[in-house]
């Protein structure tokens, strides 16, 4: 799998042929290529500069889309540490006057050298090849090999990052495309030249060289075999793009035309004060600014060849300091933080679900449709870390703005429920004909009883309590479903007189083996005592949810639902464009209900239980970490909540249980929680606290906040400062030397400078 976004900015996603072949159809592809093909042409009459050519050509090509051909990346983000190797790599041969031209040359080659893509740059001034890695071989060795394939000494050795794109070109351009293996679930093995297999793959056992990826004149970073090291892309947690660009503002921006040479000099002396005087990992960081390869990169080795101080320039200190305030603002900016990023990979029922759902709205609907997957199972329980026994019972609170597409939900949820609808018309039907009988006959004449099997899952909230309990009665143990558009249609069910009654509806349906009823006295009265079990999706606006919970914030209900939201987008924001639910979609769902269907008894599940027990140390770390005992809370059922939903995933793909689907149960806990705090946290916390509120950021790790030397006087300033009023200081230093996160530092003091005894983070602590 590899990677495709809007622009060099965007978030990167799966690639799919689908998407691949839009984007090569795009006329802004074709229109923006066309106007960097007029530049070079201006460039070459002389009307413009190389620097102006450059320029121009920048900034077109980031308004291209790219390709991540060399992986895709957790949480969408195009960074090396979170990279998912394709198997594919990336070659470049720039500045050729006739890349169709070279193509030829090589295409009667493209199998033996496992090319699956051949397209024209964007400039036209240079051919890329997509092809597969040999098998053994890391990015840089593969492009090595690969230019001694092709003859090439002076090919681009920087391609090798892992977060390296690739800016895509129309189909004309296009030169070759082997579309099936490109989307191939595995990377094919192809017999390579000189014997090695080329892919990724466990059929060759043929050892492949080890070859480094520059000649030795190009500098340093080499381990004991020849091989250059993956550098790091981040410099105290700066990222090194931030450096070169700050860096390039406090020198007075890029370089005017004869002055290239010495900017990059300068540049370069500058780089390696935080590159280990390594003239390799400096060319993979600093733009060529138009300048000849071979100049730029001879300036680049002087830089690291001149004699330095050890003291860090002042330019330079200047840059990384300006980079942090930089990045403090962008988190304060940001603050507070939104719900975690959904994960790149999807298990694939989820994946199928929000396949026809514009990506604003994919949390939402990848949270909604569990209580409708649900509702399928039938005698079928769950046994969880505690030893308790539970039903998949799920209920779901989608809350957002007014306009926000609340409704996205609609349409999975009704593919979802296509057979279960079909079941209770035939059975209303039936009901239908025999209370018309009823009405027809005398009082008792001659009345046959009520019909066994009229199963009627999906129930109208606005019922009586008979109703709804004759409907608990009918299903034979089955889950009733609701679907209400806004919250308060809840008030309909009119259980009793009772003004909380529904929010008791809510509790009762959560926890196992809860009976509700009625006892009548009348013969035609409904007397029934019988197990709840009642999935259900509600909507509603930020507001009206708050105000619809807000007496009963610590009563359960808010602990027991699933909640989930839609981010607010930009003013004029493009309007979200669904795909098309056909029958198609419903083929492809099919064998997913069915298994639901069909499961019956005790599922066991031994990856969803070790990810159920991780999850709730983590969730009880973070909670000693921030102090924040609301969040400690909600955290226990949000996690049964997260296991159920891992459960119905298990027994929808057929007993597959994988690492995709457990960090989407991951992160499914985190939105959960973050939905949780941010709509009722304050509230809460306002609540357990006698008035006091906190931050509306919500919890944060308090020993994070803290320095890594800290005194007892900052850890109580910290407390005051997060509005924490309850708990023990001195429990919670004892209870964090006791969980390996503190250590006593320096002498001891005496009882009246209690303040100012210190503490140190451990190495385990900082290192986690």
């Amino acid at each position: 799998m590899f990677g495709i976004a809007n622009n060099v900015k965007s978030e990167v996603r799966e690639c799919t042929p689908e998407l691949l072949n839009q984007a090569l159809d795009s006329p802004k592809v074709a229109k923006t290529s066309a106007e960097i093909e007029d530049a070079l042409e201006a460039f070459r009459r002389g009307e413009l500069t190389q620097d102006e050519f450059e320029t121009i050509k920048s900034a077109l090509k980031k308004q291209l889309p790219i390709l991540t051909l060399h992986a895709l990346f957790k949480n969408g983000r195009r960074k090396n540490e979170d990279a998912i190797p394709s198997g594919l790599s990336i070659y470049d041969l720039d500045h050729i006057p006739n890349p169709r031209a070279k193509w030829a040359e090589i295409e009667a080659r493209k199998e033996e050298l496992g090319v699956l893509l051949a397209h024209i740059t964007p400039s036209t001034e240079g051919l890329r090849l997509a092809f597969i890695v040999p098998q053994g071989m890391d990015l840089a060795q593969a492009q090595a090999w690969m230019a001694r394939q092709l003859g090439d000494d002076k090919y681009d050795a920087c391609v090798k990052d892992y977060a390296r794109c690739s800016f895509l070109v129309p189909r004309e351009y296009v030169l070759y495309m082997n579309e099936e293996k490109l989307f191939a679930p595995t990377i094919p093995l192809v017999k390579g030249v000189g014997g090695c297999s080329i892919g990724q793959g466990e059929e060759s056992t043929e050892p492949t060289p080890a070859t480094s990826p520059l000649p030795p004149s190009e500098g340093g970073g080499e381990n004991n075999h020849g091989v250059h090291d993956a550098f790091p892309t981040s410099y105290e947690d700066i990222p090194y793009e931030n450096i070169v660009e700050t860096l390039e503002e406090q020198m007075g921006g890029q370089p005017e035309h004869g002055s290239r040479n010495n900017f990059i000099f300068s540049m370069a002396c500058h780089l390696r004060y935080v590159c280990n005087d390594d003239a390799h990992w400096i060319s993979q960081l600093l733009p060529t600014y138009g300048e000849a390869r071979e100049k730029w990169l001879a300036s680049i080795r002087s830089a690291c060849n001149r004699n330095q101080t050890k003291t860090m320039p002042r330019i330079m200190k200047r840059t990384l300091a300006i980079c942090r305030e930089r990045m403090e603002a962008e988190e304060q900016a940001a603050d507070p933080q939104g719900p975690p990023p959904m994960p790149v990979r999807l298990p694939p029922l989820i994946k199928l679900l929000v396949s026809k759902t514009p990506k604003i709205y994919r949390p939402a609907v990848a949270h909604a449709v569990f209580p409708a997957l649900a509702a399928h199972l039938w005698k079928t329980t769950f046994r969880y870390i505690d030893n308790v026994e539970h039903e998949a019972t799920l209920m779901n609170v989608l809350m957002a703005g007014t306009g926000a597409g609340k409704n996205c939900i609609s349409d999975p949820i009704n593919h979802i429920l296509k057979d279960i609808r079909q079941r209770d018309r035939e059975n209303l039907q039936r009901e239908k004909e025999w209370k018309k009988e009823m009405q027809t006959k005398g009082a008792n004449k001659d009345k046959r009883q009520r019909p066994e099997g009229l199963v009627i899952q999906e129930i109208d909230p606005d019922m009586t309590n008979a109703a709804f309990v004759q409907r608990l009665a009918d299903a034979e143990e089955r889950f009733l479903y609701a679907r209400m558009n806004e919250i308060d249609q809840f008030d309909a069910l009119k259980t009793s007189a009772r003004s909380k009654a529904h929010f008791q509806i809510m509790c009762l349906a959560f926890d196992p083996g809860n009976v509700y009823g009625q006892t009548r006295v009348g013969t035609g009265s409904v007397s029934e005592r019988v197990c709840i079990r009642f999935n259900w999706n509600a909507s509603t606006t930020i507001h009206k949810g708050q105000s619809y919970f807000r007496s009963v914030l610590t009563d359960g209900p808010i602990s027991r639902i699933n909640f989930c939201t839609i981010p607010e987008q930009p003013i004029g924001s493009d309007m979200p464009v669904y795909g098309t639910y056909d029958a198609e979609f419903d083929e492809e769902l099919r064998p997913y209900i069915e298994r639901l269907n069909k499961a019956r008894g005790l599922v066991e599940c031994r990856g969803a239980k070790l990810l159920a027990k991780k999850l709730k140390e983590e969730n009880a770390e973070f909670a000693r970490l921030s102090q924040s005992r609301v969040y400690e809370n909600l955290s226990f059922r949000a996690n049964v909540i997260a296991f159920l939903k891992a459960m119905v995933l298990f027994v929808a793909q057929g007993g597959v249980w994988d690492k995709v689907t457990e960090e989407f149960i991951r992160w499914s806990l985190k939105y959960d929680m973050y939905c949780k705090m941010h709509f009722f946290g304050d509230e809460i916390e306002g609540i357990e606290n006698a008035g006091m509120r906190v931050k509306k950021r919500g919890p944060q790790n308090l020993l994070d906040l803290l320095p890594d030397t800290f005194t007892r006087d900052d850890a109580q300033q910290m407390r005051r400062r997060q509005g924490i009023t309850g708990g023990n200081l001195t429990s919670m230093l004892g209870m964090w030397r006791k969980r390996g996160y503190i250590e006593a530092h320096g002498p001891e003091v005496a009882p009246n400078e209690a303040g100012k005894q210190q503490f140190v983070k451990t190495r385990n602590y900082l290192r986690k």
